[in-house]
C-alpha cells in the first residue's frame, strides 16, 4: 500500500510531490494525459518568482519533475479513471490499462482545462498569439492590439486587465447580451480602450511565420471580416478535470472540488490542490502554494492514520 498518491503533475502536484517526498512518505505521482499541466502550453512565464528574464513553461515543469524525482517521488504515466474508498478507509485508484493502486492518502491536483474555440491552427498558435490567460501573457502585448472572446465575468476581467497594457482591446461576443454581472459590464462599456463587437463569432485565424496576425470574424448574417490583432485571448471558461472523483467528493455545480481549512475535502484522506478547487486565481504560483498545503496536511493525516 502507498502512503500518498498524487494525481496530476502540474505545479500543485509536483510541489506536493516534493514536500511529501522530503517528509519520507515515498509519494507516487500519476502524471495524467498532459504531463506538466497547462504550463507546458506557455512559451515564456514571466511572473514565476526568481526568474528575471522569465522561464519557458516546459523547462519549468521538467525541472520541477526532476526535483521531485531527486528527493524520492516516483512517477507513473497514464490517467486515473476512478478513485474509490475501501472498507478499510484507504483508497483504490483505478487506472487505464494498469493495475489498481491502494493508498492511505490521495491528493487530487489534476487542474482545469481552459475551454478553447475549435479554430484551425489552434495548437500551432497557442503561445504565439493565442492565449487563455491575460495575467499570464498580457505583458507580451504592451501597446499592441488584442481581441478577447467571451461574454462572462472572466471575459470582462480579461478585457479590463488587458486595457491597462494593450493599445486597443476588441471584445467579441457571439450574442447581443453579456452573461457577466451588470457592474462588470458597465466597467467594460465605459472603458475607452475597449471596443465591443456583438453577435459575432471567431471562425478562423490569420498568421505568419511569427504567429497570429488576425482573426476571421463572422456576424449573425454570415458576413466574414478579417480583423487585424496581435493576440487573441479566449475567455470562455474552464472545465476542472474532476470527473474521476465525481460522486466521491463534494463539488460545486461546475465540477470544482469544494475544500475547507486549506485543502481538506469532505472525505478524510482526500486533499485537493490547485485549479481543481481554485476557480478564482488559477495561477501557477497559487497552485504550487496549494500543493505545499496539501502535502503538509496529508503528512499530518498519515501520522494519525494508524491510531
Amino acid at each position: 500500500m502507498e502512503n500518498v498518491v498524487i494525481i496530476g503533475s502540474g505545479p500543485s502536484g509536483l510541489t506536493a510531490a516534493i514536500y511529501t517526498a522530503r517528509a519520507a512518505l515515498n509519494p507516487v505521482v500519476i502524471s495524467g494525459m498532459q504531463p506538466g499541466g497547462q504550463l507546458t502550453t506557455t512559451s515564456v512565464i514571466e511572473n514565476w518568482p526568481g526568474f528575471v528574464e522569465g522561464i519557458d513553461g516546459n523547462k519549468l515543469m521538467r525541472d520541477m519533475r526532476e526535483q521531485a524525482e531527486k528527493v524520492g517521488a516516483r512517477m507513473l504515466n497514464g490517467s486515473v479513471t476512478k478513485v474509490e474508498k475501501s472498507s478499510k478507509g484507504t483508497f483504490i485508484i483505478k487506472r487505464d490499462y494498469e493495475p489498481d493502486i491502494e493508498a492511505k492518502v490521495v491528493i487530487v491536483a489534476t487542474g482545469a482545462s481552459a475551454i478553447t474555440l475549435p479554430l484551425p491552427n489552434k495548437d500551432k498558435l497557442m503561445g504565439y498569439g493565442l492565449s487563455t490567460c491575460a495575467v499570464c501573457d498580457g505583458f507580451f502585448y504592451k501597446n499592441k492590439k488584442v481581441a478577447v472572446v467571451g461574454g462572462g465575468d472572466s471575459a470582462m476581467e480579461e478585457a479590463m486587465y488587458l486595457s491597462k497594457l494593450a493599445s486597443e482591446v476588441i471584445l467579441i461576443h457571439r450574442s447581443d447580451k453579456f452573461r457577466a454581472s451588470k457592474a462588470m459590464q458597465e466597467r467594460v462599456i465605459a472603458n475607452p480602450k475597449i471596443k465591443i463587437i456583438y453577435n459575432t463569432e471567431i471562425v478562423d485565424t490569420l498568421s505568419d511565420d511569427k504567429g497570429l496576425t488576425g482573426v476571421v470574424a463572422k456576424n449573425k448574417n454570415g458576413t466574414k471580416d478579417n480583423i487585424s490583432v496581435d493576440g487573441l485571448f479566449m475567455a470562455i471558461g474552464h472545465h476542472p478535470n474532476t470527473d474521476f472523483v465525481k460522486g466521491l467528493v463534494e463539488m460545486d455545480e461546475k465540477g470544482y472540488i469544494l475544500t475547507k481549512n486549506g485543502t481538506y475535502t469532505n472525505i478524510e484522506g482526500i486533499f485537493a490542490a490547485g485549479d481543481v478547487e481554485d476557480k478564482l486565481y488559477r495561477q501557477a504560483i497559487t497552485a504550487a502554494g496549494r500543493g505545499c498545503q496539501a502535502a503538509l496536511q496529508a503528512e499530518k493525516y498519515i501520522e494519525g492514520f494508524a491510531h
